[in-house]
């Protein structure tokens, strides 16, 4: 007798009634179809910084190959150093509105839709609009890179996750931005490049410091963060100081 035979009526009836459902999560998974939302973006898709110099994938992955460390230690040895400069005159304001989409010369410039809703775009997953909008950012899934951990975000908590300028305005400012002209300040303070959604009490704490001085809670992303700040710098010709770049190659093995 052939068993494979009389069992396939019975197999086929199986698989019938399994398919439908396996490619229901295969859609799921990879985001369906549902109107309104993002791709799935979480932190097992974060695109190296390396791989990403333009800044405009999401997240941002650690590093954790030699050769990639290798290559980070080479871009940070780059760099040039200066003292940090004074604070005087520096205002917000100098680097333009905060999230405006008119800054030239940086990518989703002008495409409708304010710098941080862009970056929430960018970064979050199953991504919610207000009604009647394909920009304004409602709710949201992040990883934060700076912490590990994930955010369930709503705007009604808008706080909750603030959006990170890598190179910080007034930082950039004392290593000499108060000398560029305002379309570079505007540049940098809306480049995707030097941005990131990250929980907010992180944000706050980190303020105006460099990576001598404050490094992300979450020690795995570390060479990663201090590669963004290098690439950051290093677009923008900004020197760093001395203890800063010493502090970025230690975080990747240098």
């Amino acid at each position: 007798m052939n068993r494979s035979r009389v069992a396939s009526p019975a197999l086929a009836l199986l698989l019938a009634a399994v398919i439908p459902y396996v490619s229901g999560c295969d859609a799921l998974e990879q985001g369906g179809p549902e109107a309104g939302s993002a791709p799935d973006t979480s932190h097992g898709r974060a695109v190296s910084p390396l791989a990403n110099p333009d800044g405009t994938e999401p997240g941002l992955a650690a590093l954790t190959s030699e050769a990639d460390k290798a290559n980070a230690r080479k871009l940070i040895q780059g760099l040039t150093t200066k003292r940090r400069g004074p604070k005087t005159g520096y205002e917000r304001d100098e680097f333009g509105h905060a999230w405006m989409d008119t800054a030239d010369g940086v990518p989703l410039a002008r495409n409708g839709c304010d710098t941080r809703n862009d970056l929430l775009k960018l970064h979050g997953r199953h991504v919610q609009f207000r009604s009647g909008s394909d920009c304004v950012v409602v709710a949201m899934d992040l990883y934060d890179p700076y912490t590990g951990e994930d955010i369930a975000w709503k705007k009604s908590k808008a706080a909750e996750v603030q959006i990170d300028h890598v190179v910080p305005l007034s930082y950039s400012w004392q290593m000499g931005a108060v000398r560029w002209p305002e379309n570079k300040r505007k540049q940098l303070a809306n480049d995707v490049l030097n941005l990131l959604p990250v929980e907010g009490r992180a944000n706050s704490a980190k303020r105006d410091s460099g990576p001598a001085s404050w490094l992300p809670p979450n020690k795995k992303i570390r060479c990663a963060y201090a590669v963004r700040f290098a690439q950051v710098a290093t677009k923008y010709a900004l020197p760093v100081t001395a203890p800063d770049k010493a502090a970025m190659l230690r975080q990747c093995g240098g």
